[in-house]
């Protein structure tokens, strides 16, 4: 049994415990972006999106910024619209677009604040999402998605 014992102390332990964030981050405040875009509502539909799953999926709770151990905060640097993706074709010859896409990008980091070190950074993170012809809003909800799921991950990701 002691022999037993003394074997199992010399195995290594390996366990995904506590994804990529330091263990003394416990809150999160996420700050809304700064949007350099001409869509103000893009702003507060990113911020809602991110409230509502970055402290779930990354294990944290939300908190006030002056009491957070770790503080999201970004730049909204461009929205753009109406990019051609798949065309139609009349009789006429005349082709009509029917998808379009678009691209938002935005500068982004999460700083331990006990500290003033960056956890991580992203600058020109980029998420595209398609759309029918008259459907834009849904384009940018899947391209917020994309942009929520980049963020969790390269969090993540800093072992």
């Amino acid at each position: 049994m002691l022999l037993l014992a003394g074997l199992g102390a010399c195995v290594p332990r390996y366990g995904f415990a506590g994804g990529g964030l330091p263990s003394n981050i416990r809150t999160m405040a996420i700050q809304p972006f700064d949007n350099e875009t001409p869509t103000p509502e893009l702003q507060r539909e990113l911020f809602d999106a991110m409230r509502k799953e970055l402290q779930s999926r990354l294990g944290v709770r939300d908190a006030p910024q002056e009491r957070a151990d770790a503080l999201v905060r970004g730049v909204v640097r461009a929205y753009d619209v109406d990019i051609p993706v798949g065309f139609t074709s009349t009789s006429s010859q005349q082709a009509v677009t029917s998808r379009r896409k678009l691209q938002i990008t935005l500068d982004i980091q999460i700083v331990d604040q006990t500290t003033g070190k960056t956890l991580w950074e992203k600058k020109a993170l980029r998420a595209e999402g398609e759309y029918a012809e008259s459907d834009e809003v849904s384009g940018r909800r899947d391209a917020i998605k994309r942009i929520v799921n980049d963020i969790v991950e390269g969090a993540q990701s800093q072992w």
